[in-house]
C-alpha cells in the first residue's frame, strides 16, 4: 500500500480512524494519547480505559468523540507506563492490529504516530522502519489512505528519509 509522511498534530487530522499510541493499560497520558484527549474530551480517556488492559501489541477502538474522525485505535505498542519499554515486535503488532482494526471499522483513511517511539523509549528511525514495513505489507481493500504523522521537524525528516529508503 502507498502511504504519506505528514506532519502536523494527530489530533487536527481529519481521518475516518485515527491510531493512539497506548499503553497496555490505555490510560491516555501524554504525547499522542494527550493530544487526542484533549481535543476528543476526557469521554474517550474513560472509554479507552473500560477496555483495558491488554497485551502488548493488542488495540482497543474508541468513538472519536469531538476528534474529525470515526474512531480512535487505541495501539498498545508499549507496556503501561513506566513498566517497561516498546520492541520492535510490540511496535509491529500494534501498527498490524492498528491497521486490520482500521480494515474491520470499513475506514478508508487511517492516521498512524510513530507507535512504541518517544515517551515508550524506541528509537525513532528504528521504529519507522518496522512502522513503514507494516504499512507497505499491509493489503486492504477498504483502507486506501494511510498516513504516517510525525509531529516535530526533526521527527518528520527521520520518517521522511527512512521512506525514501525503504
Amino acid at each position: 500500500m502507498d502511504f504519506s509522511v505528514v506532519q502536523g498534530d494527530i489530533a487536527e487530522q481529519r481521518a475516518d480512524v485515527l491510531v493512539n499510541a497506548a499503553g497496555t493499560s490505555l490510560r491516555m497520558g501524554s504525547g499522542v494519547a494527550g493530544a487526542l484527549r484533549r481535543r476528543a474530551g476526557e469521554a474517550i480517556n474513560e472509554a479507552a480505559i473500560e477496555q483495558g488492559p491488554v497485551e502488548l501489541g493488542d488495540v482497543a477502538v474508541t468513538d472519536a468523540y469531538d476528534l474529525d474522525a470515526e474512531y480512535v485505535v487505541h495501539a498498545a505498542a508499549m507496556p503501561h507506563y513506566g513498566d517497561g519499554r516498546a520492541t520492535a515486535e510490540s511496535i509491529r503488532s500494534a501498527t498490524r492490529n492498528a491497521l486490520e482494526a482500521a480494515a474491520d471499522l470499513d475506514a478508508e483513511s487511517v492516521v498512524i504516530p510513530a507507535l512504541g517511539c518517544g515517551v515508550a523509549g524506541f528509537d525513532l528511525r528504528d521504529g519507522a522502519e518496522v512502522i513503514c514495513e507494516e504499512i507497505r505489507a499491509f493489503d486492504s481493500e477498504t483502507v486506501t489512505d494511510a498516513r504516517f504523522i510525525t509531529y516535530t521537524d526533526d521527527e518528520y525528516e527521520v520518517v521522511r528519509r527512512v521512506t525514501e529508503r525503504a
